[in-house]
């Protein structure tokens, strides 16, 4: 069964070859002109892949995936406007997955689209252990579910991936390049701030934690450790 993807933009000439392009490599696609057009069609329909504008009249891009995250973690392709860092940041801060400047290449466009599908999927698969847990962190890979002092922590698609990276990972120095190649499945670019915005977002749901932290290990990466180790380190 062919994926299902969504595209939501008001630039209806742009829209339509995205769907013509999308469709040529087999993968299905509908178009919403709008963001309440757009927040129906996820209503109504399982997606595999929301490919989401910033600049749209009425509901922008922003305020669309700030109301989707409230039913769905379908993951996010935003398509922002090349330079408008504040808006990728938001856009990574409310829980897009991956950004792509316009104007991009459509072979761009499809590296980023598959690689999102291609990790989606994985998470989906049955890992080698299904149960991850570090301190009071807990990662139930059959249910999707992520616990911390016994209490659910709503994560969205890609921070789950972050979180269960650093959990099999546990103590080792992970490096930025390996993140972005891992779980955003492209090799990290200058001046991309998408690692450090996950990871920020992640921190802040770990606060509740007493007992992990992400440390920032400078110029090199980051660590996921017992605080205790931070604070004699």
């Amino acid at each position: 069964m062919s994926k299902q993807i969504l595209i939501i933009d008001d630039d209806k000439e742009l829209s339509s070859l995205l769907q013509e392009y999308l469709s040529s490599e087999s993968l299905a696609c509908d178009q919403a002109f709008d963001g309440e057009s757009g927040l129906n069609y996820c209503k109504q329909k399982p997606y595999d892949l929301v490919l989401l504008d910033i600049m749209m009249p009425g509901i922008d891009g922003l305020e669309t995936l700030k109301q989707l995250r409230r039913f769905t973690k379908v993951p996010v392709l935003m398509l922002t406007a090349r330079g408008e860092d504040y808006d990728k940041i938001l856009g990574l801060e409310l829980g897009a997955d991956d950004y792509l400047p316009k104007p991009f290449n459509h072979r761009e466009l499809l590296a980023r689209v598959k690689a999102l599908l291609r990790r989606f999927d994985y998470a989906q698969e049955e890992k080698k252990s299904n149960i991850l847990k570090a301190g009071t962190v807990v990662i139930n890979h059959n249910t999707h579910m992520v616990h911390i002092n016994g209490e659910e922590v709503e994560l969205t698609g890609t921070e789950y991936q972050f979180m269960a990276f650093f959990l099999e990972n546990f103590g080792d120095l992970v490096s930025k390049d390996t993140l972005s190649k891992e779980i955003l499945g492209r090799r990290i670019v200058q001046y991309d701030r998408s690692i450090d915005v996950h990871i920020s977002n992640l921190r802040k749901k770990l606060k509740a934690e007493s007992e992990l932290e992400i440390k920032t290990i400078r110029g090199s990466g980051y660590r996921l450790i017992h605080k205790e180790l931070a604070s004699n380190a």
